[in-house]
């Protein structure tokens, strides 16, 4: 069960995830985030220390420190417990501090961010024992590994987290951090925002569970956005490929990678909804529910680039040449469409978007489009299912579409359109394909 950032948000949050991980009184293996905002203080702070701002960097951690400190009295009821919470959270702030005394590197950045997991869970497990539960606090740097390529090693994840498990013995609540570890050199390191997600799933395959459940703060994964259109619903069940895709373009409430590890071994994930822990979620298997869309998500700040060939190549050398340029910049390509004199692509970081445009420009000639937005319409869209695909473009038959990919997998089509049209997309998609509003 993991939970994240707002669900541990504070005092009250922390202990309605205390009952719900004892509730069934079966045994749970619990994954926690920081507190929400804490990891972006932590990432002030280094940012503060690498510009040699140590005034500004104590500042935050003040704040911090005044911040926590305050919710120890709300949280536990008896001052031996208090006490004991106090001189942990205060431990955890000095340490901070004394990183403002000397040389700072991106070693101890990663050192410093990972603290905020390390208070939210010392202070669950805390509430947890003080209420009579046999709770336990497992170090995720003692099993949570990744390789070289900075991938988690998940041979050496199993091996590690049997060995602590067995050193543990038996409880009904297992407690730990998500989104830290250690790289294969054996220094701190995380596993990218999100990862806490990401954790659960490696966790749960692991020790073979039940179930990996993810704990939000909405009930599962809505057929649209609900920020931009009215009347969505939670999807109950998704495929494994349709729920990456949606993480993927933009469902906010998953991260794209955490299914993985869960795909690869069968254990169902489940989308749970932390106000209301009675609501069934959105449920992930490996199930297909044939010839129904599931749902549409939208991937902002995109930007759109066309490459007409200048015919210095042949059509075989110039795609080659091509993408190897956005592997030199290490920036991921979404989207692809081709034709015999040219290619459009869009990608997402544009760090590197000047670079990328001058090299470009040797094979041909280049157009940028801003401000693009893809959309992305998810179900069973395997090509024999004829005239899904049209459902998705009719909804959008006076909406300008810049791109559409479409076969590049059995799960998802994808349009590209100019972010300003986005909210009225997204209600026309609602409608066409869910009957919202009618």
């Amino acid at each position: 069960m993991k939970f994240g950032g707002t669900s541990v948000g504070t005092p009250e949050r922390m202990k309605e995830v205390a009952r719900i991980v004892t509730q069934e009184g079966k045994p749970v293996f619990v994954v926690l985030s920081a507190m929400s905002g804490t990891t972006n203080a932590l990432v002030a702070i280094a940012d503060h220390l690498y510009k040699k701002q140590p005034s500004q960097a104590n500042k935050i951690i003040d704040e911090l420190q005044e911040k926590y400190l305050a919710h120890v009295d709300e949280l536990l009821s008896t001052e031996e417990r208090r006490q004991q919470l106090r001189q942990f959270l205060q431990k955890k702030m000095d340490f901070l501090r004394e990183f403002t005394q000397g040389m700072f590197t991106s070693f101890e950045e990663k050192t410093i961010v990972a603290q905020g997991e390390v208070m939210s869970t010392h202070m669950v497990t805390a509430f947890l024992q003080e209420q009579g539960f046999d709770c336990v606090l497992l170090d995720a740097l003692d099993f949570m590994r990744t390789d070289k390529d900075g991938e988690p090693n998940e041979p050496a994840i199993r091996q590690l987290l049997g060995d602590v498990m067995r050193q543990a013995g038996q409880h009904q609540v297992y407690i730990t951090q998500g989104f830290i570890c250690r790289n294969a050199f054996g220094e701190v390191d995380n596993l990218l925002r999100g990862g806490s997600d990401y954790t659960a799933s490696l966790v749960g395959v692991a020790l073979d569970a039940d179930e990996i459940q993810i704990w939000t703060d909405i009930d599962g994964l809505h057929n649209n956005d609900p920020r931009v259109v009215e009347h969505t619903e939670p999807v109950r069940q998704l495929n494994f490929g349709e729920a990456a895709e949606l993480a993927y373009f933009g469902a906010k409430i998953l991260h794209p990678t955490c299914i993985q590890p869960a795909k690869r071994a069968g254990i169902p994930v489940r989308l749970k909804f932390t106000m209301e822990p009675e609501a069934p979620g959105t449920l992930i298997t490996s199930e297909l529910t044939h010839g129904v869309m599931k749902a549409v998500a939208a991937k902002d700040n995109v930007t759109a680039i066309k490459i007409r060939s200048s015919r210095m190549l042949l059509p075989t050398g110039f795609l080659r040449k091509v993408f190897e340029i956005f592997e030199s910049y290490q920036t991921p390509v979404d989207l692809v469409a081709t034709s015999e004199v040219g290619v459009s692509v869009t990608i997402a970081d544009d760090k590197y978007l000047d670079d990328i445009v001058a090299d470009l420009q040797k094979y041909g000639h280049v157009i940028v489009d801003r401000d693009m937005c893809i959309v992305c319409v998810v179900g069973d869209l395997n090509w024999t299912n004829v005239g899904l695909e049209t459902l998705a473009i009719d909804a959008l038959r006076d909406v300008p579409v810049r791109m559409i990919s479409y076969g590049g997998s059995n799960h998802n089509i994808s349009l590209l359109i100019r972010a300003e049209d986005k909210r009225r997309a997204l209600q026309q998609l609602s409608k066409k394909l869910f009957g919202a509003g009618e």
